[in-house]
Formats: structure tokens, C-alpha cells, sequence
């Protein structure tokens, strides 16, 4: 098993670069199962999730070849199965949505219920009523949904809830149906448009994805031999903007989409840490206190839930109570004992968090919850006086390329241990 020793109370400095999203790749390589031919997508994040994944396309047929540590070129003419029930599935939330890429390529699907990190009930009901919705019949039977259609017709759907992996796989599912499909009260999320915008580049026919009515016109075929570029990682940018502000540092955070970090640029600002936005990268740097601030989780444009657990470590610093409401997940802050054993004065009743700060944090042994949990075990130990040691550290690896490579390189004191 290997861990992340920290010596904290460095002041990170210097220009750190932003991988590709996460939770685009995710989508788009089950994505590409839609097309016959073949693609190149880059700006691939080098995390376990993709990794994964190229596993489970590989045994379903597919021909993928790493063309550089950030390219992937991906043959899907040979793949004739629609059964996905590869063992490393029940580690992957995101393996859900080869649901819908089977199903819209073979009008059958039959894939292992998916795992991932455990932080509530995240139930794929949406999910199901947007495939039976096309005419699919759903069964859950030994561990496995079973989805069946004899055609997939385009319907409208109407989302319960704002979903963001049910309006992608009804996506996945849509593109070739007959017909129009209709996605109402659907998740606005940019890795959503980016989704969008790669089946659109194979030749589906989406318009209105980064709105709530998404509306889908169904396409036989999906054409190959095109390349294309994933949007930068809103969340790893925003994990390392925090631990900016976190360390007292100075960093240029390269190759960002702004616009996505508006929600949490503003909470930097209202907690007085300085941010500079330029046109592709975003500078914070903090000397002052830290001003305490309230925060709700939302669904996109709000501020997002993936960056709740690193912003709690931070307003440990912050003078005075903060609150954080989480608006998304029933059960995000099981990773509080955790940061309570490095000092940490929060207490949690339901779905909010109390934060009392200042306090100073002092490092200990703690294990990551959960791919975000993780990232703020690291901001809170890049916080700490001492020593951190973070285990469980299988789960950061999931969502974050050689995280603490660049945090070396911002100056932090970190390493990787067996």
C-alpha cells in the first residue's frame, strides 16, 4: 500500500499546468464505443480511472494505443459485445455509462452495477427512466442492469432531479435513436458540452447541452478518424487554487476555462485571497487572513460539490464560524474526523458543516474517504505544522495526474512511500 508523507507549512510558488477533465474522459472513452471506426482523443488525464477503463474497452474489442501521455488512439470497429463485466468495473462510478454506449450501439447492454467512491446514495434511477423512456426494458439481476430493446425510439424525458451521469448516458443512449429526444431539466455541467461536443464531432446531432432542455436528433451512423481535445480539469484547477490560498503562496494555475471557475473565484475573493484571471490561466496568492465565508454546493454554475471537502480544510484557517451547506450528496462529509484528528474544530449536523477557525492544524496519520476527501487530507497537510501521512491514496489517484510531482515543483515537501 502506498502513502503521501507531507511536511507542511510551505508556501507553494510558481506556475503549476492543468491536466485534461476527469470527468469528460470518463464519458467520452465509453463515448467512443458509439463510433465504428476509430479517434484520437488528447489531453487524456494519466489517472486510474482512465486506466480503467482502457481495460474494460479492451476486452470488450477495442483497439487502444497510448500515443503519449496525454493522447489515446482508439479503434472500436472490432467490438462486438455488449456485456461489460470486467471485475475492475466495481471500482469505477463512471462505468455507468457504458450503459448507454452500449445500448446505443447495440440496442443491448449488460454491464456490473458500478462502484467508486462512497459518499451517499447516488441511485441510477434517472438513469433507467431515461432508457425505458427510449423503449429499453431494465432488469437488475445477480449484480448486473440488463438492458434490452428490440429499437430505441427518441422520446422526451423529463429529469426528476439534476443529474449529470443520467443526462449523459441518456445522451449515449439517444444519438442514434429514431427520431427527437428530449432531455428536460438536464445537468449543465462543461464536462456535459464537452460530451456533446465530441458526439457531435462524430456526427451526432445535439444542441442546447450547457442549458436545462437538451434535444437530441438520432443519426444511424457515427463517423470515425477525427481527433479531439478534452476541456482542462475545473476541479484539479480549483484543488490547487485553494491550496494556493491555503499555503499563504503565489500561484499561476495554467491552462483553465475561467468561466468554470467563476463560482469559486468568487468565494476566493469574498474570503480575501487575491485572483488574478487572465485568459487561459488564473493567479492566487494570499498573504492576509482569511475571511470566513458561507458556502452552498450546487449543481453547475454553483459552486461545485467536488471541491467542498478542499475548501472545508482551508476554512480551518479562516477567522471567525463558516458554514458549508452541501446541496448535491446525503452523506460528503465523512471525511471530517479526519481533518478533526489534525486539529480541526468542525461540527456537522445533516447537510451542513460548522467550520470554527482560526485553528492550526497539526499533522497526523489520516486516510483519504474518497478521490475529493483525498484532496483535502493534501491541503490540510500542506496547512499542518509536522508530519501528515495520508493512506488509502489509491483514491487521489483516481482523479489527479502526478499530484505530488507538481506539488514538488510548487515547493511543497511531499513524497510517495510504499
Amino acid at each position: 500500500m502506498e502513502k503521501l508523507v507531507i511536511h507542511g507549512q510551505k508556501r507553494l510558488k510558481g506556475e503549476v499546468t492543468v491536466s485534461g477533465a476527469k470527468n469528460a474522459a470518463v464519458a467520452i472513452i465509453p463515448a467512443t464505443i458509439l463510433s465504428d471506426g476509430d479517434c484520437t482523443i488528447e489531453n487524456i488525464p494519466d489517472i486510474l480511472d482512465v486506466s480503467i477503463l482502457k481495460d474494460i474497452l479492451t476486452d470488450l474489442g477495442s483497439n487502444i494505443k497510448k500515443l503519449n501521455d496525454s493522447s489515446l488512439y482508439i479503434d472500436n470497429s472490432n467490438i462486438n459485445s455488449f456485456t461489460a463485466t470486467n471485475k475492475q468495473i466495481g471500482k469505477l462510478r463512471a462505468s455507468y455509462y457504458l450503459m448507454g454506449a452500449l445500448l446505443g450501439r447495440f440496442n443491448k447492454a449488460v454491464v456490473t452495477f458500478p462502484g467508486g467512491c462512497d459518499f451517499g446514495v447516488r441511485p441510477i434511477d434517472q438513469h433507467i427512466k431515461g432508457f425505458e423512456a427510449l423503449g429499453a426494458k431494465v432488469e437488475i439481476e445477480h449484480g448486473k442492469v440488463i438492458i434490452t430493446a428490440q429499437k430505441l425510439v427518441g422520446a422526451p424525458v423529463y429529469l426528476d432531479v439534476v443529474s449529470v451521469g443520467a443526462t449523459i448516458n441518456i445522451m449515449l443512449a439517444a444519438v442514434k435513436a429514431e427520431g427527437v429526444t428530449t432531455i428536460e431539466n438536464a445537468a449543465k455541467e462543461p464536462h456535459i458540452v464537452d460530451v456533446a461536443n465530441f458526439l457531435n464531432a462524430m456526427g451526432a446531432d445535439i444542441k442546447g447541452a450547457g442549458t436545462d432542455v437538451i434535444k437530441i436528433r438520432g443519426k444511424k451512423h457515427l463517423k470515425g478518424g477525427h481527433t479531439y481535445t478534452i476541456i482542462p480539469d475545473q476541479i484539479e484547477a480549483g484543488t490547487y487554487m485553494i491550496a494556493a490560498a491555503a499555503t499563504k503562496g503565489d500561484v499561476l494555475v495554467k491552462n483553465v476555462i475561467p468561466k468554470h471557475m467563476e463560482s469559486l473565484t468568487a468565494k476566493l475573493q469574498e474570503m480575501n485571497v487575491k485572483v488574478d484571471v487572465f485568459d487561459d490561466s488564473i493567479r492566487v496568492y494570499s498573504r492576509d487572513k482569511i475571511q470566513k465565508v458561507n458556502i452552498k454546493t450546487l449543481p453547475y454554475p454553483g459552486f461545485p460539490t467536488d471541491l467542498q471537502p478542499p475548501i472545508t480544510s482551508l476554512l480551518c484557517r479562516a477567522e471567525g464560524t463558516s458554514t458549508i451547506t452541501e446541496g448535491v450528496w446525503d452523506n460528503r462529509f465523512q471525511y471530517v474526523d479526519e481533518l478533526k484528528r489534525m486539529g480541526a474544530k468542525i461540527k456537522v449536523e445533516g447537510r451542513m458543516a460548522v467550520i470554527e477557525g482560526p485553528v492550526r492544524l497539526t499533522g497526523a496519520p489520516v486516510r483519504a474517504m474518497d478521490l475529493r476527501a483525498g484532496a483535502a487530507m493534501v491541503v490540510a497537510g500542506l496547512m499542518a505544522r509536522g508530519e501528515t501521512v495520508i493512506s488509502n491514496i489509491s483514491y487521489i489517484d483516481r482523479g489527479y495526474e502526478r499530484l505530488e510531482e507538481k506539488l514538488r515543483a510548487l515547493g511543497a515537501d511531499v513524497e510517495r512511500i510504499k
